[in-house]
């Protein structure tokens, strides 16, 4: 006989998971910040390159070979995976580009942006319907972009391209019943031959450093290594993610994303000493607020809804 799983370890290791996970990509600024030597977009591809590897070769792995069939027998989630991927890239870029231009403070607002985006995007396009607090809450997050934007002259683009891009990425992949690690083999499956192409062309043109084991100036194995490792952080922490989302309420996940944007704010301030005076801190506070409604609202729907099925 199998042994009974108990429901109270699998609770607290799934929280374990969700909360490894959020602090994985709350550390990542002090990660890319390494490989300052090397061109963002060469960051990106490399993640994407190594991040297939792993990925592919952990589901085959898990799986064997149909996890692939299995998705391209079904053209329509083929193609939203392809333009997920497209997307997701295009996050990436863009994070790891302001991370090491001196943009970590910004890139934490976009995170802490994106719940509320959703809702946004949920109203828009799907036709969704929103109660008084989570217009408020809206309501508060768009004063505190206004007041960003008036104060200091223009729109806080990299948190709203940060939060737009992954928010579609979002609503695309809730239109595909797949797995979220086998969804993300697939986009980067889309992605490895044309990443692998361009980091060809910059090898052949003297553009990159990864085959010449130093020629390129701040490069060496120690960066080489780091971007090998660049899959492992695209990987790990949506595996861990994954693990999280079946074993505890998405009510508490929620609350463990903004793990992630509070330390990146954190580096941003304390180990890079981006500017953080007291006209931006009152534009995070309007956001911080909003945050605080809505997921304080989230949580006592959760609690009634329980209440309700009991009744």
């Amino acid at each position: 006989m199998s042994a009974a799983i108990d429901p109270r370890r699998d609770h607290v290791a799934g929280m374990w998971a969700g909360v490894g996970a959020f602090v994985l990509w709350g550390l990542m600024p002090l990660y890319w910040r390494l490989l300052e030597a090397v061109p963002s977009w060469q960051i990106v591809l490399h993640r994407i390159v190594w991040g297939a590897l792993l990925v592919s070769a952990f589901l085959l792995w898990q799986r064997g070979r149909g996890w692939l069939r299995a998705v391209m027998r079904q053209p329509r989630t083929a193609a939203l995976l392809a333009l997920s991927g497209i997307l997701i890239a295009f996050n990436w870029g863009l994070y790891v580009w302001a991370v090491n231009a001196g943009h970590v403070v910004e890139t934490s607002l976009g995170y802490y942006v994106n719940p509320l985006l959703n809702v946004v995007l949920g109203v828009v396009l799907l036709h969704e319907r929103l109660n008084r607090v989570q217009w408020v809450s809206v309501a508060l997050a768009a004063c505190g972009v206004a007041w960003l934007t008036l104060r200091f002259g223009q729109l806080p683009w990299i948190a709203l391209g940060l939060a737009l891009s992954f928010g579609i990425y979002g609503l695309l992949r809730k239109q595909v019943a797949v797995d979220p690690v086998v969804g993300l083999g697939v986009e980067s499956l889309y992605l490895l031959l044309p990443a692998m192409a361009v980091l060809g062309w910059a090898e052949f043109r003297g553009h990159s450093g990864f085959f010449a084991f130093g020629a390129a100036p701040g490069w060496g194995w120690g960066t080489d290594l780091l971007l090998v490792a660049s899959g492992v952080l695209t990987a790990l922490p949506l595996i861990g993610f994954a693990y999280a989302v079946r074993r505890v309420p998405l009510s508490v996940v929620g609350f463990l994303q903004y793990i992630a944007p509070t330390l990146q704010l954190l580096i941003g301030v304390v180990v890079f000493h981006e500017p953080f005076d007291g006209e931006r801190a009152l534009g995070f506070a309007f956001i911080w607020a909003a945050l605080l409604l809505f997921a304080g609202d989230g949580v006592l729907r959760a609690r009634r809804q329980p209440a309700v099925a009991a009744g």
